[in-house]
């Protein structure tokens, strides 16, 4: 994880390098935040921060107007800690394996969507002495985590017998969206109608929820409805849309925080008929010029993008021919001029004609998620 927003020494040098704008992260929370309208904002930075680096990136956040961090995974909760971020944090996926009692200690907040987990969160209160903050997670509609309907009662007594004891607060109540990027899907507002149904039930058992939360990147942007409390954008923090049919990063202020460069390694002239990496999936109609690219699946290039990815180089977008290996590519240019040490471009915000991860997503057959949070530890991550 990236420790400190300061230039890696990579750069226009460098082989391979993905420069990071603060400035764009902290425009975008900003944007996020006004959006959020009273709502409190949580800036999601699991993940690396989805691949941008996760404190650089929490610390511009919470510069531009978040007052919470969401992680995945205990390990990146705790480095927040260690760092000394000390906002609320919330880390939501752990297993009984793990051992919580520091994250108690450290005053993050955990979710619980079943009774084991508040039992692991209740025992570990009690041996560290201190009250642990729980937001209960209820299924509306998701499938994936949270405490389905049939069993939310029990879980809200559960937490409210525990938190009578005096080990434990339910703090939250919360779920997650299935189609928050599909505006107009019927289970936007089913899920909304069933989370509603899910305090009532919560408040009914005797908790009282300080934070009631819903809403994803997608549902800040379009479904002020969904807001409640507390949102939790996590892609859009990072200038990128959550789907087409939200719509695109520039309507609501956003701006891609991300630009993956790299630099011809490599510059031959071959002739008519030659095959073209593994397996010779390209094989040149004319006498071309190939360009070497050091960058490959190993570093998050998806392999999916072989003859389908687009670069900027030269001035121009060229699609990559052949194969993607795991650590380089090739780009048949023609018969244009193009040198060892030329910048290539993978995806960047658009500004400059290059690719962007919504493009790069559209050849690979996946989301724009993916395409930034594969980009591998190989990467230096430069912040400007």
């Amino acid at each position: 994880m990236s420790e400190q927003p300061t230039d890696t020494g990579a750069g226009p040098a460098a082989r391979t390098y993905a420069a990071i704008e603060l400035d764009a992260v902290r425009d975008s929370v900003t944007a996020l935040v006004d959006r959020a309208g009273p709502a409190a904002t949580m800036a999601v930075v699991k993940a690396d921060g989805y691949g941008h680096g996760m404190l650089p990136c929490a610390r511009a956040a919470l510069e531009a107007g978040a007052t919470w961090l969401g992680t995945a995974f205990l390990e990146e909760a705790l480095a927040l800690r260690a760092a000394g971020i000390t906002v609320p944090v919330l880390c939501w996926l752990s297993t009984p394996a793990e051992n919580i009692d520091a994250a108690i200690e450290a005053d993050i907040d955990l979710s619980a969507s079943a009774p084991w987990a508040l039992r692991r969160i209740a025992e570990a209160a009690r041996r560290v002495g201190r009250r642990a903050r729980v937001h209960l997670k209820a299924d509306t509609g998701l499938g994936r985590a949270g405490a389905t309907p049939a069993d939310w009662p029990d879980l809200c007594d559960d937490a409210a017998r525990l938190e009578a004891e005096g080990v434990l607060s339910g703090y939250g109540v919360w779920s997650h969206l299935a189609f928050a990027d599909a505006p107009g899907h019927p289970t936007v507002q089913t899920q909304i109608g069933m989370f509603r149904e899910a305090i009532d039930i919560a408040d009914k058992a005797g908790l009282t929820p300080v934070v009631r939360h819903l809403a994803n990147s997608a549902a800040t942007l379009v479904s002020p409805q969904a807001h409640f409390d507390l949102v939790r954008p996590g892609v859009s923090v990072y200038g990128l849309s959550p789907g087409p049919e939200v719509g695109p990063p520039a309507r609501f202020g956003l701006r891609p925080a991300m630009t993956l460069v790299s630099h011809a390694a490599l510059v031959k002239r071959v002739p008519a008929g030659t095959g073209v990496s593994y397996a010779h999936r390209y094989t040149t109609d004319h006498a071309a010029t190939l360009a070497l690219v050091p960058l490959g699946y190993a570093d998050g290039v998806p392999r999916s993008a072989t003859n389908r990815g687009e670069v900027l180089l030269g001035g121009r977008r060229r699609r990559i021919a052949g194969t993607v290996c795991m650590d380089q590519f090739v780009l048949d240019v023609g018969d244009d001029d193009v040198s060892v040490g030329d910048e290539v471009v993978l995806f960047g915000p658009g500004d400059q004609g290059e690719p962007t991860a919504d493009d790069w997503a559209t050849a690979a057959g996946t989301i724009n998620y993916e395409i930034v949070t594969r980009i591998g530890a190989r990467v230096p991550r430069v912040y400007r």
